[in-house]
């Protein structure tokens, strides 16, 4: 399993040491009065974004996470030693949400970004807590409070500047193997990919992050194929870069069925800045190509490019593309960061 965008967690915070019931024992001390230490407070439990990460598979193998107990307070005002706490260690792009699967309790998008899950429970006030001016040796001391307990959801939306879409067999993992480093399955037989990829792409003397899913088919929505619940990890694209294989056997029907599928998602997705590429522009003839072209502008109302990742026709004017719709929309969000700074 090299690939797991979804896990469902226990999480168990400390419980707090108990107060202690003590008097303070000494020769030639006749009365020494209570001497009993607080209990101390149980273990919290963290959710952390660390780097190095992209996947959730730790979570595969082990769902049950438990903080310690703090430990019971004692005699001469010795207090109980604080629970060690557990930090769960997540990818960023990592939205965490209540059992009910629609209750978004944090997305971790930064790494460094922390947030506490669970509180430990309080320790005890030992004896000593209790001593007033009239009640010089009380016998009373409270127990440790209990822990938060609770199930969650991690899910993976991956972070990529660019995604790519398409139906299976239309070129998206070649082009990634062509543009980064990454090395995907290729193979001439649909749903090659099985689980999403993530490429850094150089160009231009930039970079930014190119994420390719498994294939859409038609009724994805609706669960056929691999279904729709990679399209996850193109909902934080700045662009979504459309390849529509040009040796279908009609480019504006393979262009619509993709896209009524990513409408019928929703979220959002029907709605960001999108670029068509008609891919395996090589393996067409001249005439051929033409008429795919028509099909694929009469579909989409946009004027197609023509690539081929394999010959490397039309990659670099597609990256350059690419660029320039992220780099817009990254001033696009940095003016509206100014914005709420201005007016809160």
């Amino acid at each position: 399993m090299k690939f797991l965008d979804q896990a469902k967690i226990y999480i168990r915070s400390g419980d707090g040491g108990a107060g202690c019931i003590s008097f303070r024992r000494e020769k030639f001390i006749e009365f020494g009065g209570p001497d009993g230490g607080d209990g101390g407070r149980g273990g919290d439990v963290w959710a952390e974004c660390v780097d190095g990460l992209n996947t959730l598979i730790d979570y595969r193998y082990q769902q049950h996470f438990k903080a310690k107990k703090g430990e019971h307070g004692m005699g001469k005002n010795r207090h109980g030693a604080k629970g060690s706490d557990v930090v769960l260690k997540v990818p960023a792009g990592t939205e965490i949400l209540d059992e009910d699967g629609e209750t978004v309790i944090a997305d971790m998008t930064r790494v460094g970004q922390k947030l506490l899950l669970a509180k430990g429970g309080n320790g005890g006030f030992g004896n000593t807590y209790f001593t007033t001016s009239t009640n010089r040796a009380p016998r009373r001391a409270n127990p440790g409070l209990e822990g938060q307990e609770r199930w969650l959801i991690l899910r993976l939306k991956l972070i990529a500047d660019a995604g790519l879409v398409g139906l299976p067999n239309a070129g998206k993992s070649t082009f990634l193997a062509t543009v980064t480093a990454a090395k995907p399955k290729i193979a001439d037989y649909p749903f090659t990919t099985l689980y999403p990829g993530l490429g850094v792409v150089r160009a231009y003397s930039r970079e930014f992050v190119l994420a390719d899913i498994p294939g859409l088919i038609e009724g994805a929505s609706e669960g056929i194929g691999l279904g729709d619940r990679f399209l996850s990890h193109v909902e934080r694209c700045r662009v979504l870069l459309h390849l529509v294989d040009g040796t279908s056997e009609h480019a504006g029907k393979a262009y619509k069925t993709v896209r009524h599928e990513i409408e019928a998602y929703g979220h959002g997705l029907a709605d960001k800045p999108e670029i068509v590429a008609l891919s395996k522009a090589d393996a067409l003839d001249e005439e051929t190509l033409k008429e795919q072209i028509a099909r694929l502008k009469r579909a989409s109302k946009k004027t197609p490019a023509v690539i081929s990742a394999a010959s490397g026709q039309g990659v670099q004017e597609i990256l350059q593309a690419l660029l320039n719709v992220i780099d817009a929309a990254k001033i696009e969000e940095k003016r509206a960061v100014t914005q709420e700074e201005w007016h809160p």
